[in-house]
């Protein structure tokens, strides 16, 4: 069957469009025709110029999480590829959702494997997403994958809404008194300053520091505004050279705390995955590969891929994972156990689960420290300001008395 993109009028001359399936344009109206539709344009989509014209609506976290767990529930039952994603194109109440599930399944009606599909939409599905569920199809596994990948996305939905929540605060506190520091320099200060300019007196170093800042910000405004935008650029073009990446990525590895925070992520993405398609049935190796692809960090990435070839030449896991010294002694550990013991599955679990709770613990500090950090920085600014603004005052009061 073919994707096609159609405009029509329903009985009560109210136009509506969306997408539907059918072999030729032909059929696609006499469906139309059935639901009561009056069809006034229908065009073929292929997929990947949906693709292109959705590009900047994936779906959200939410979303994908629900056609996840409900796509694993409808393949567990029996259904078929094609018969699942039919029951969730009837079902979804997005129509982005819809039009996503049917240029899904019109790539795969075409002979593309799923997770081939699913990288026509790499907004919405991302790139560890296609790696588990192109292990989990490999496998044989797909319902189990998918449900674990399911629970995965609703804890790390969790957790990113917990820390979103904890970050509103601080964010707006940053950018009120952004605003009032702007306000100050730009309009207040000029204004106030003048009068002691033009008075002529001497005025305090502060006050001259505050003036020349002040002057400084209203005449280069949009040279820093470009500034600002050439350099973002710059280093988004720049972050697009692997070499670049991975220095910056070993760079980030050794910054105090911002580096633990990018290990703990990474490792518990990859332990969670890794968990996931050995719970699956997928073997070491492809499992392996597919975990790798999880990984943002294109350092802990390629120690992933020295593992690989540790564990191919005979190494265990475990001793492999602690050769590069890169991923958390508590992982190789728990490795270590689950493979002597039999249970290497629960034991990633276990070792994602504990990384994510430090993960919780150094956030949690962080954000408890942040808030009044900000308030005696934002305070301290704003006191320079009124400070640079008395003393000239102060002094005029004495030279009076």
């Amino acid at each position: 069957m073919e994707a096609f993109d159609y405009k029509a009028l329903d009985a009560n001359g109210n136009p509506v469009s969306g997408v539907i399936q059918a072999d030729t344009a032909r059929q696609a109206r006499l469906q139309l025709r059935i639901r009561g539709l009056l069809p006034a344009q229908v065009e073929k989509v292929h997929a990947a110029e949906r693709a292109r014209q959705v590009w900047a609506r994936g779906l959200s976290a939410a979303e994908l999480s629900m056609v996840t767990r409900q796509l694993a529930t409808l393949l567990a039952s029996g259904l078929t590829l094609e018969q699942a994603l039919n029951a969730l194109m009837e079902e979804a109440s997005s129509p982005l959702t819809r039009e996503i599930l049917t240029g899904v399944k019109t790539e795969i009606t075409a002979g593309s494997s799923l997770a081939a599909a699913l990288g026509a939409y790499e907004k919405s599905f991302p790139e560890f997403y296609r790696a588990l569920v192109h292990g989990g199809a490999e496998s044989g596994a797909l319902p189990v994958v998918l449900q674990h990948l399911a629970d995965y996305l609703d804890a790390r939905q969790a957790l990113r809404q917990k820390t979103s929540l904890a970050l509103l605060y601080p964010i707006l506190v940053s950018v009120v008194a952004l605003a009032i520091v702007t306000g100050l320099l730009v309009y207040v200060v000029p204004q106030v300053i003048q009068v002691f300019t033009q008075s002529r007196q001497e005025l305090p170093l502060l006050t001259r520091g505050l003036i020349t800042l002040s002057d400084f910000l209203r005449g280069s405004w949009p040279y820093l505004l470009a500034g600002g935008v050439a350099v973002g650029a710059a280093v988004h073009t720049a972050l697009r050279n692997p070499a670049v990446r991975l220095r910056r990525d070993a760079w980030l590895l050794h910054l105090p705390w911002l580096g633990a925070v990018v290990r703990s992520v990474n490792t518990a993405r990859f332990a969670s995955t890794l968990a996931i398609l050995l719970g699956g049935g997928v073997p070491m190796l492809a499992a392996l590969r597919s975990s790798a692809r999880v990984i943002t960090n294109l350092v802990m990435r390629e120690a992933v891929e020295s593992v690989i070839l540790r564990v191919q030449e005979g190494t265990s896991l475990a001793r492999a994972l602690g050769e590069p010294r890169i991923f958390p002694p508590l992982l190789v550990h728990m490795v270590a156990s689950g493979e002597t013991s039999g249970k290497l599955e629960q034991m990633l679990q276990r070792a994602a689960a504990l990384e994510t709770q430090a993960l919780e613990r150094r956030l949690a500090v962080f954000l408890t420290l942040l808030e009044p950090v900000m308030i005696l920085v934002m305070g301290g600014v704003v006191l320079m300001i009124v400070l640079a603004i008395l003393l000239p005052i102060m002094e005029i009061n004495q030279l009076v008395v």
